[in-house]
């Protein structure tokens, strides 16, 4: 009967049917944050902070570096600020108000973006989504902390190829030209539009999941693409939901060495089985709470930090 009901009203219903089978996450040992140059960075509210706990905890307890931040979307209560306190070594909290935009847009997660482009000067910034959760060791992230390179969480498989000149990018993906459709597609198919003397680069990566090596560069590599951004879809179109994570891929896209992380390892959930060997899995909301499967992944990750 559940599947009659709007998309909105099934949506909340699942939530709050998550959240109910994964409260064991409060009774799990907090993170013992560590000054060693290592961020754990999520814009987060209070609709999802147990989920978040689960996602932060099974990535610092593989990782077992760094410190908590937190981009508050500005519905975190006291009660949330407290529980985040304990379970996260008093981590930073920030308001997303606070975040001076300048040209970029409000909203679409731009904020955070913007947050870790501010502050990623001395510290590697781990962009972690809260409906993420790691199921086992994950050598990559902490190789690429170690060499302080950044690494791509792809899109999908056919993003292994890595970052591409644009126009080759462009070849690649949308081999009949531009398109329109959803504000990725739109912008991807009108990459070669963008002069090749630039020397930049793209990837299909996803904001999911992102790593910001430390000393990178901050904001002005973000303005000028999207200046280009406005030319090719319209100004008002830059604020559209996806903006920030097709930003997100260029600029990691465009650092030194950037590491790409293997799919199979690192993968969006779409409503299939993972691999033996995965070991991180991103909850798209498309499909997130589909056979169980996110639940399932959050239990298991729970008993992990029990263990």
């Amino acid at each position: 009967m559940s599947s009659l009901l709007p998309r909105r009203w099934r949506a909340k219903a699942e939530a709050t049917r998550h959240a109910e089978a994964i409260t064991e996450v409060l009774r799990t040992p907090p993170i013992a944050p560590k000054q060693d140059g290592v961020v754990l960075f999520s814009m987060i509210g209070t609709a999802v902070l147990l989920p978040y706990l689960v996602a932060v905890k099974s990535l610092w307890h593989e990782l077992r570096r760094g410190r908590v931040a937190i981009l508050d979307d500005g519905t975190l209560t006291a009660q949330d600020r407290a529980i985040l306190a304990h379970h996260c070594g008093d981590p930073e909290i920030m308001r997303i108000d606070d975040v001076v935009l300048n040209e970029f847009p409000a909203g679409g997660t731009w904020e955070r973006l913007l947050t870790i482009l501010d502050n990623r000067a001395g510290e590697y910034w781990i962009q972690l989504d809260s409906d993420t959760v790691t199921i086992g060791p994950v050598p990559e992230i902490a190789e690429a902390i170690a060499r302080n390179r950044s690494f791509l969480f792809l899109g999908g498989k056919d993003a292994e190829v890595g970052p591409l000149p644009l126009a080759e990018f462009r070849q690649q993906f949308y081999p009949d030209g531009e398109m329109d459709g959803h504000v990725q597609t739109r912008i991807e198919s009108r990459l070669d539009s963008i002069s090749a003397k630039r020397g930049w680069k793209y990837a299909r990566g996803c904001s999911g999941f992102a790593g910001f090596a430390a000393m990178g560069t901050g904001r002005p590599l973000a303005s000028a693409f999207l200046t280009e951004m406005k030319r090719m879809i319209g100004e008002e179109d830059v604020t559209i939901w996806g903006t920030e994570q097709v930003t997100s891929n260029f600029h990691l896209a465009n650092e030194a060495e950037p590491v790409v992380l293997p799919y199979d390892r690192y993968m969006n959930y779409w409503n299939e089985d993972w691999g033996e060997d995965t070991r991180f899995v991103h909850f798209v909301g498309t499909h997130r709470h589909d056979n169980g499967a996110y639940i399932a992944a959050s239990q298991d990750a729970i008993a992990r930090l029990e263990g």
